[in-house]
């Protein structure tokens, strides 16, 4: 488990690529300072295993299908990315419960500049809309964050806002981002777990009256 609190700002070292996963070597002094093999870390929100350490690197890798639901596939040597370490028992939770298991991704549509404030507007499917309300939070990139704007439930393309201060774009690749890329997004899990209560109550009820 994760807060969304960043620790660091790494970059991939090196990228290995077979027919259905791919082995990343990533530079984080300070999250590899402590880790052993088994450990989690999450890369730009996805959770990753410690299979080989070595000085200021990890080597970690990455299955087809989070291959393929994540930008981690888009990986290339020099890619900055977020890093954090498992949440120890007893820790602060300075952000929110984030399990490094991401959604998918979505794209980034629209970038407001204020005088400290940056607001980033991303797509959100139809499938991740009703898990995402305004002022809960969501973790985009490994970055746990508060929905500032949501798009009426009427708009035919949904999409989700967040207001970044300046701690978070110095800190996290969320300073980086451009219109047009793409970054990786977990919703709530507490909305995750409603959702499927209400499908399964639904189901339940259809078949009482059938």
């Amino acid at each position: 488990m994760f807060t969304g609190i960043i620790e660091e700002l790494g970059h991939v070292e090196k990228v290995e690529l077979s027919t259905d996963a791919a082995r990343l070597t990533i530079r984080g002094p300070r999250v590899v300072a402590d880790a052993g093999h088994g450990d989690s870390i999450a890369v730009n929100g996805v959770c990753l295993t410690v299979a080989e350490r070595t000085g200021d690197t990890f080597t970690a890798d990455v299955m087809a299908q989070t291959l393929l639901m994540s930008t981690l596939d888009a990986a290339r040597a020099g890619s900055p990315v977020n890093l954090e370490r498992a949440a120890l028992v007893g820790d602060r939770l300075g952000g929110h419960i984030v399990q490094g298991h991401i959604d998918g991704t979505s794209t980034l549509l629209v970038v407001t500049p204020g005088e400290a404030w940056r607001v980033l507007r991303f797509s959100l499917s139809p499938e991740l809309a009703p898990l995402v309300v305004g002022k809960g939070s969501i973790a985009v990139d490994g970055v746990s964050l508060t929905v500032s704007n949501i798009s009426p439930a009427s708009d035919p393309d949904q999409w989700f806002e967040v207001s970044l201060i300046p701690e978070t774009l110095t800190h996290t690749t969320l300073g980086q981002r451009t219109i047009g890329d793409h970054v990786n997004i977990e919703t709530d899990i507490l909305a995750r777990h409603v959702e499927r209560m209400l499908a399964l109550a639904d189901v339940g009820s259809k078949r009482s009256h059938s």
